[in-house]
């Protein structure tokens, strides 16, 4: 009983840790790997190997959210595995897809990885230089965050750090399964829904961590090749 409480505790510290973990499967169909360290990566049916991350990030400005305020976006991440299209509620979160429409438009997200996978049901991606960044040169606020902490498989949900409920940025995250994240400090602003290519995110997560780990980077590399955004007309 004891170990079970220490268990339940100990995740619920992981999930708050950052977004700011149980054991990951070690493979997927159509996956060739040879496991037995950190560094060992797959490629998953239909990936090609990614690009070279990039090693500078031009700092940019906080767009005004009135750019997004009651419009819907639909953005195309074409990645090396193939192309996951969101659909971006500007009506929900106008703070957060204004944001997102900018970086996406001004090509920040270039041949970015999707640095870290956690078992518990999330792949994280934005950072250019794969989790090592800083951020775009700006930061805001918490929006359209769930009460109840719950996020369905294909939301698409900011990053920030933990306790800081200002320092939304340019990491984001995709929910490969049904997500219950902690509210404590006002949860993760859900401003997207992946409306193509989620068969994409569920191979990865399929693949694994590196190492076998619960929570790192994905055994099956998968990079932001380029990024389009339209708006989506009534």
């Amino acid at each position: 009983m004891v170990v079970a409480v220490l268990v339940v505790v100990a995740l619920f510290v992981v999930l708050a840790a950052k977004l700011g973990a149980s054991s990951a499967p070690s493979g997927a169909a159509g996956a060739t790997t040879t496991p037995g360290s950190l560094n060992d990566t797959v490629t998953a049916a239909g990936c090609t190997p990614p690009p070279a991350a990039p090693t500078t990030v031009m700092p940019m400005k906080l767009p005004d959210k009135r750019t997004a305020a009651g419009r819907t976006f639909v953005a195309t991440l074409t990645t090396n595995c193939g192309d996951i299209t969101i659909e971006l509620h500007g009506d929900k979160a106008p703070q957060t897809v204004a944001s997102f429409v900018s970086l996406a438009r001004s090509g920040y997200w270039k041949d970015s990885p999707c640095h870290r996978l956690a078992s518990f049901g999330v792949l994280q991606c934005g950072d250019p230089l794969g989790g090592k960044g800083t951020g775009p040169g700006y930061s805001f606020g918490i929006e359209n965050a769930p009460k109840d902490g719950t996020y369905p498989k294909g939301t698409v949900a900011m990053a920030r750090q933990q306790g800081k409920p200002d320092s939304n940025g340019d990491q984001f995250f995709i929910c490969f399964t049904d997500v219950t994240l902690p509210t404590g400090d006002g949860g993760y602003s859900a401003f997207g829904t992946v409306t193509g290519g989620m068969d994409i995110v569920v191979r990865i997560a399929a693949a694994g961590v590196q190492g076998g780990s619960g929570d790192g980077p994905p055994a099956a590399p998968i990079s932001i090749l380029r990024a389009a955004v339209t708006e989506k007309k009534a």
